[in-house]
């Protein structure tokens, strides 16, 4: 006689489930807190010492160290979310809708500083502080997504009810996403081309490449790390209020 055995779990699931999350990410972020500041050291050290200025902005340019992380990281973070949007819709994944609530308001936060620097930017270099180009609106319509998603998780007391309908909201929003990133291609804006990736490679000296990447590496750090401590924090408030549920039933049929 053939004895069966349930399936286990894979060593992934095992790692995704909220109670094994909380084990293992608390070992993260020490670590990351260490390397995302050694990052922004090294970073703002090869900013304001080892940069040249621009013959025509002069110093201003180094704005750009803080500007092009933040673009960056307002497009990334919008990913994340759309994977996460996708994990909770096809694969019912259980951290799938704590990642993208986490994501959220960091994704606006750093969508608001890209086009606040921007805009400090812009002044000097041409002249006026907005201008309704391709870049500049399809960015400010991505802060006004980030915004709409945080308050949709706030007007929903089921938050897992609120995952599934924010999902569908999140993946209708990345359609943005592609015309943030070729809308120097797609219309005349005041922004250049892409000068970094490229198909034939990086358009900018060593000098001014070096700083640019390392603050990349550090600015992405630095939200690998919020995300986990927001993540963990999710995932108690959740508990929490789980207990206090129950105790108040438990009240209730006493």
């Amino acid at each position: 006689m053939s004895v069966t055995t349930a399936k286990q779990p894979n060593w992934f699931s095992r790692l995704a489930h909220p109670g094994q999350f909380l084990n293992w990410s608390r070992y993260l972020i020490w670590p990351l807190a260490i390397l995302t500041a050694i990052a922004f050291a090294l970073g703002l050290w090869f900013a304001f010492y080892n940069s040249p200025e621009d013959y025509q902005m002069g110093d201003m340019v180094r704005v750009m160290y803080i500007h092009v992380p933040n673009a960056w990281l307002s497009m990334l973070v919008y990913g994340v979310m759309a994977v996460a949007a996708l994990g909770t819709l096809v694969w019912r994944h259980p951290l799938a809708d704590v990642a993208a609530k986490a994501a959220a308001p960091l994704g606006a936060v750093f969508t608001a500083l890209c086009l606040y620097t921007g805009a400090l930017w812009g002044r000097p270099t041409w002249g006026t502080f907005w201008e309704w180009d391709g870049r500049m609106t399809s960015e400010l319509v991505l802060l006004l997504i980030y915004l709409g998603i945080i308050a949709l998780w706030r007007a929903f007391d089921d938050q897992l009810k609120a995952g599934r309908i924010i999902a569908i909201v999140t993946l209708v929003g990345a359609l943005n996403i592609p015309i943030i990133h070729y809308s120097v291609d797609w219309w005349n804006t005041l922004h250049q081309p892409a000068s970094v990736f490229t198909a034939t490679g990086p358009k900018m000296p060593p000098s001014i490449l070096t700083p640019l990447f390392v603050m990349l590496i550090a600015f992405t750090l630095l939200f690998a790390l919020l995300q986990i401590v927001r993540m963990r924090t999710e995932i108690l408030g959740r508990r929490a209020e789980t207990m206090t549920r129950q105790a108040a039933l438990q009240g209730d049929a006493k």
